[in-house]
């Protein structure tokens, strides 16, 4: 629903409603309970909710190295030296490492794709950090490549196709064990799933 041209919600509110609409998983009702609720929020809330916003946005960025999320490139990861630089874990979102890190059962160094290859949806593997991963390979020794996409149909067809271009490159390909649930995101895998399914990783 266009909220612009309805004469009882006022402009600036109608605006609000219609960005909050855009976001992924809000619903025209959500986003005017969230709109509504801004209204109701103090100032200097509201204040804080829009500077944190312009922050990420100004201020956050991705890591020349990993692609994960960053606000200092390289992130703090990459930089760390206690990490083993052996090992990259490819994920599909920032989240994921997020998840993984949780574990405190991985060392090693992180890969973002930024998403699935997924024809239905128009996303192809140009639109994946992949041409980033493969520069990451040229000139390091890298022992080690973890799949760690999600176990849907599209995490497997995206690792069997980042499988097919590494095979030649990395010697020891392993994907997480199938202790992940068939479907299930690894955002909202306990840590006790991630660290068995990391330890039972198996060869490609």
């Amino acid at each position: 629903m266009n909220y612009e041209f309805l004469p009882s919600v006022a402009a600036p509110l109608a605006r609000v409603i219609q960005e909050f609409h855009k976001l992924p998983g809000i619903g025209p009702k959500s986003a005017q309970r969230l709109a509504y609720y801004l209204i109701r929020m103090p100032a200097e809330e509201a204040q804080s909710l829009a500077e944190a916003i312009l922050a990420v946005k100004e201020r956050v960025t991705f890591c020349n190295i990993c692609q994960n999320i960053t606000e200092n490139s390289p992130c703090y990861l990459c930089s760390h030296e206690s990490r083993d630089r052996s090992r990259i874990c490819v994920v599909e979102e920032p989240m994921d490492v997020l998840s993984l890190e949780r574990t405190q059962a991985y060392k090693g160094l992180y890969h973002v794709l930024h998403g699935v290859i997924s024809p239905a949806s128009g996303i192809g593997p140009e639109n994946l950090k992949i041409r980033e991963l493969l520069e990451r390979l040229k000139g390091n020794d890298v022992q080690e490549i973890i799949l760690a996409t999600n176990p849907s149909l599209e995490g497997e067809s995206t690792a069997m196709y980042v499988h097919r271009l590494l095979s030649p490159l990395v010697s020891h390909i392993t994907r997480l064990a199938r202790g992940l649930p068939v479907g299930s995101d690894l955002e909202y895998a306990d840590e006790v799933t991630l660290s068995r399914a990391l330890e039972g990783r198996q060869e490609v």
